[in-house]
């Protein structure tokens, strides 16, 4: 079974076509024979996400520091739970986990996960697909943001192939699907 990595929000105030898109995702995951990899959190899109694959007899790994099962922030009935010492311990093991990885809209983590792992992909640490699900178009300014990075040369226009982009959950698995043709390729664009 290939895992997929998802990074999403915890706020529990987000609009209702977050956590839909959470749900369908999660519903999608399962009957694309994915188990999910997360950050273990119970509350938000990641526990609507969560309580989706588990309802639909799916398999979900979450991976959450030490500090924030002391504070009760994980979801208890996960198939699997690993405890790590670090937020950059939980990082690197979900990355680690993933066969692809997918960025839900969320808050600062969710912004920070994504960029890592985009800037892990330049670098050539992260060779797997990177889909950005632009649901309700939330993702548009930081998309703008890239793409004028590209433009004053902060990042070479190829960089800007290194992740995907859908505008709703029912394309993630085939663009997943679709990807092997540009995702083992970016160390040779490595910035210098």
């Amino acid at each position: 079974m290939k895992s997929l990595c998802v990074y999403c929000a915890s706020s529990t105030q987000v609009d209702k076509v977050y956590f839909e898109a959470a749900e369908r995702l999660g519903m999608l995951l399962v009957r694309n024979n994915f188990k999910l990899v997360y950050g273990a959190g119970r509350r938000g899109l990641m526990g609507a996400l969560a309580n989706a694959v588990l309802s639909a007899n799916g398999k979900v790994t979450g991976v959450i520091p030490q500090f924030m099962i002391e504070q009760g922030w994980h979801n208890p009935d996960l198939t699997e739970l690993l405890i790590t010492d670090s937020m950059h311990e939980r990082k690197q093991t979900m990355a680690t986990l993933a066969d692809a990885v997918v960025a839900l809209p969320g808050g600062c983590g969710t912004l920070e996960e994504l960029l890592e792992i985009i800037t892990w992909k330049q670098l050539g640490l992260f060779t797997k697909p990177v889909i950005i699900l632009n649901i309700n178009h939330y993702y548009d300014d930081l998309l703008n943001l890239l793409n004028k990075a590209a433009q004053q040369q902060f990042i070479r226009p190829e960089h800007l192939t290194m992740w995907q982009v859908c505008g709703d959950t029912d394309e993630v698995f085939a663009t997943i699907s679709s990807s092997k043709r540009w995702d083992r390729s970016f160390s040779k664009f490595a910035a210098v």
